[in-house]
């Protein structure tokens, strides 16, 4: 079988694929990616073929920044490169409009890769569950009417959908976390199955990790790692960490991530890193401070780090709440930071045996699980299953 991967180029969303793409070509299959040129040497490093978008019309597609405004060319890249590749099957990130639209105008099963919790409406349950910032029914009206708005973009008329439930799940949706992330009594839609952490990362320079161990050893302090995702227009963190980490009983090393604004003072404990890995450096830390993104939650919690957790948007707050009801994150709120001060909140959590422990106990739950196999397995289920619908459905005739 011909797949082609076609995720968000950013490391959160490509390292999955790649996870599950190396898996899928050790069975036998022609496995090749599709993304932004930066992602080459990366994917070079898993040991897949690589096509870049923008040799396919697709510059500035395979942005997780800018994920809702490149739809289209996105849209033009995979299906070009699709038909170039011979494609038998897809496999995309979540939030992939364009992709998701190649698949359907090309007839292609296409597998998602999600997140570590579910982002859309469950099929049943989940009455009471606490809604911090938007509601799943209001993120599952947006998402449907964003790929509305990809298809009428790009010149296609409204028709039958491939799919049963929404566009939005493809034929397959993999989630990286576990069950227990979903919140109790919930049941997911039927395409919707958890098949572990996907958890790969390129290696890391030992020169590099040197050079920030010695830099380390300087302070002697206890290290916190951070680990910052985009505000979606909330509170920048780094008021909390210039304050956390100025004359304070911890240093820390902050991966930007995707925050392109970094503010510390001069003063204080922090080493700024902007790397393609993080497990590493999660080794050399305690708790870790982060927005609550599911690619720092996986990696800590498979190496049994304790979570401080402050979200700003999109799936950040969902997450947080799924790992406060586990029991293995504490939620670093404005009034808490006001009250306690983001350091004492930091030395509790590196204190609290308990939390340690579920998150010990959490994260050899995931790591038990052979995730690229279970991946690849719904990927080789999904091209042996996949069929065309029978009926119609409201959001393809939706308009933003």
């Amino acid at each position: 079988m011909r797949i082609l991967l076609c995720p968000l180029s950013d490391g959160g969303y490509l390292y999955p694929a790649l996870a599950a793409g190396r898996e899928l070509r050790r069975r036998g299959h022609h496995v090749s990616v599709l993304g932004r040129s930066a992602a080459g040497p990366v994917v070079a490093e898993a040991g897949l073929a690589f096509a870049p978008a923008e040799d396919f019309g697709g510059d500035g597609a395979f942005s997780a920044a800018r994920w809702g405004a490149t739809g289209v060319a996105q849209y033009r890249a995979t299906l070009r490169a699709a038909r170039a590749a011979g494609a038998d099957l897809l496999v995309t990130s979540v939030l992939c409009n364009g992709t998701l639209l190649a698949a359907e105008v090309l007839d292609l099963p296409v597998v998602v890769i999600g997140l570590a919790a579910h982002l859309w409406d469950y099929r049943t349950g989940g009455e009471g569950e606490p809604q911090y910032g938007r509601t799943r029914e209001n993120r599952t009206q947006e998402g449907h009417l964003l790929y509305a708005s990809v298809r009428e973009r790009a010149g296609q008329p409204a028709r039958t959908s491939r799919w049963r439930d929404s566009p939005l799940l493809g034929d397959a949706l993999l989630l990286r976390g576990a069950a227990e992330l979903e919140y109790p009594g919930a049941q997911l839609p039927d395409q919707v199955r958890h098949v572990g952490p996907l958890d790969w990362e390129p290696a890391h320079d030992p020169a590099e990790l040197d050079d920030i161990n010695r830099h380390l050893d300087r302070s002697g302090k206890p290290v916190v790692y951070v680990h910052l995702g985009r505000n979606f227009g909330g509170g920048s963190l780094w008021s909390t960490l210039n304050k956390a980490f100025t004359e304070g009983p911890f240093q820390a090393v902050v991966e930007q991530g995707r925050s392109t604004d970094p503010q510390p003072d001069p003063g204080a404990d922090i080493l700024l890193v902007r790397k393609p890995w993080m497990g590493p450096l999660i080794d050399l830390a305690g708790p870790v401070l982060a927005n609550g993104t599911s690619a720092p939650v996986l990696a800590s919690l498979l190496r049994g780090r304790p979570l401080v957790l402050s979200p700003n948007g999109s799936e950040q707050p969902l997450l947080t709440a799924a790992c406060l009801r586990a029991g293995v994150a504490v939620h670093l709120s404005a009034s808490r930071e006001r009250t306690a001060g983001p350091e004492r909140v930091l030395d509790a959590a590196r204190r609290d045996d308990g939390l340690r422990d579920r998150a010990r106990a959490l994260g050899r739950r995931l790591a038990a699980v052979d995730s690229a196999a279970l991946a690849a397995d719904a990927v080789e289920r999904t091209a042996r299953t996949s069929a065309p619908p029978k009926e119609d459905h409201a959001y393809a005739t939706s308009r933003p």
